[in-house]
């Protein structure tokens, strides 16, 4: 009996392994490549947790086709060999969609490493969204066919901004102040170039290309900015160097109008409250913000905010169109095979939470949506979504229709056989 009891035991047991790993096996992995360590550490984390977020929200209606999807970190310390290494890793252990959002390196290493894995593995092929990362070249010369890049790209954003200033008549003195990388350098060429054509009566008092991600104080650098007597600076910084070149900027009392593309990223709202900076300074041109007036967005935020905490905003607005079309197109198709699935993405159009529509251009697979500038200052209760529990919010200033923002590509993409 003792004997028979412990057969019993075992085979249970191992039925039981058996069930979890097919359990496990019949889940759809999506790899999540972004810094989860170092000074980018927190705009990692907030992506990863902003795709647990999303699968939750997929699961919870019960999955794609009735498959749930499995969401993994994998840290690259934001450099572009890491991404690859773990890239690898992610597609070991199952992943067929990886997901990245932070620095232009490792995006671009990213399509090369996937052009070359998935013509050697057929059967493993593989897909990238992008999902914030703005290096015109992932969809320009190193564009690939296996990526989808979500967010708008540099080039696109400081054309949209550009045509913004156009009817800022107050503005005549512009400093701008970039990372020196790939992302940093693009936005000074495209402002330089297009305040040329557009704003020619404006002068470019200061550009300054500085280190990513190794600047501690930048008190220096704001002290040239006020010497330059510029009144209003473009940057491109993100993260914590945005954070703390506000900080820098309101504690030495600059006054000026600051045009940012990322600052509704971790910790700039902060600053800008902590250092004196005054209401309504800050603007900054994204895909949406906590506040654009679409109903079906901010009911996203607001369960996002209800999941992941009050203060933090949904800071990455690509995601959810990204999670929304790979579901439908999945659904549709009655697949989880990216490579039918991405095929049916060339070319299609969609409708963003956040309004209008959109499109993926086939010849790149760059996504063109509506851009909205936005301002950050005191938000009265009940009348909006503050940043980072801080009572400040973005006010909604304007909208540039994703027409407006369509440049050429220079993808020679090669498809698959």
């Amino acid at each position: 009996m003792t004997k028979t009891l412990k057969t019993v035991a075992c085979v249970a047991a191992l039925t039981a392994l058996s069930i979890a790993a097919a359990r496990a096996e019949d889940a759809f992995r999506l790899a999540v490549i972004d810094p989860l360590s170092g000074p980018a550490a927190t705009t990692g984390e907030v992506g990863l947790k902003t795709w647990q977020f999303l699968a939750g929200e997929v699961n919870a209606a019960g999955g794609i086709n009735g498959v749930k999807i499995d969401v993994t970190g994998y840290d690259n310390k934001l450099n572009a060999q890491e991404t690859s290494i773990q890239a690898q890793k992610a597609i070991d252990s199952g992943a067929r969609l990886l997901v990245r959002a932070n620095g232009g390196a490792p995006g671009v290493a990213l399509n090369e490493f996937l052009n070359k894995f998935n013509e050697r593995n057929p059967t493993q092929q593989t897909i990238y969204f992008d999902y914030a990362g703005t290096d015109p070249t992932a969809t320009n010369e190193k564009c690939s066919y296996w990526q989808i890049r979500w967010a708008s790209n540099t080039d696109m954003k400081v054309l949209a901004l550009s045509k913004f200033l156009k009817e800022q008549k107050d503005l005549k003195k512009v400093y701008l102040f970039n990372g020196d990388y790939s992302t940093g350098q693009g936005i000074q060429k495209g402002m330089r170039a297009n305040l040329a054509s557009m704003r020619p009566d404006v002068s470019i008092v200061g550009d300054e290309l500085v280190p990513l991600m190794k600047i501690n104080d930048f008190a220096p650098y704001v002290e040239k900015i006020k010497a330059s007597g510029a009144d209003a600076v473009v940057t491109g910084e993100w993260g914590q160097d945005l954070a703390l070149l506000l900080k820098a900027g309101g504690e030495a009392g600059l006054k000026v109008k600051w045009y940012t593309f990322f600052a509704q990223g971790i910790g700039s709202p902060t600053a800008v409250r902590q250092s004196g900076l005054p209401a309504h300074s800050v603007y900054q041109i994204y895909e949406a913000h906590a506040n654009v007036p679409f109903p079906a967005y901010q009911e996203e935020e607001k369960r996002f905010r209800g999941v992941v905490g009050s203060g933090q905003t949904m800071m990455y607005p690509a995601s959810v169109n990204a999670m929304d079309v790979f579901t439908s197109v999945a659904r549709e198709l009655k697949t989880l095979d990216v490579t039918k699935i991405i095929a049916k993405m060339e070319g299609m159009k969609f409708k963003p939470r956040s309004g209008a529509e959109a499109w993926i251009r086939a010849e790149d697979h760059q996504v063109f949506q509506p851009l909205y500038v936005a301002t950050l200052g005191p938000i009265e209760k009940g009348e909006g979504f503050d940043e980072e529990n801080t009572g400040w919010g973005w006010r909604h200033i304007g909208e540039i229709k994703a027409e407006e923002t369509v440049v050429p590509t220079t993808c020679q993409m090669k498809r698959p056989q």
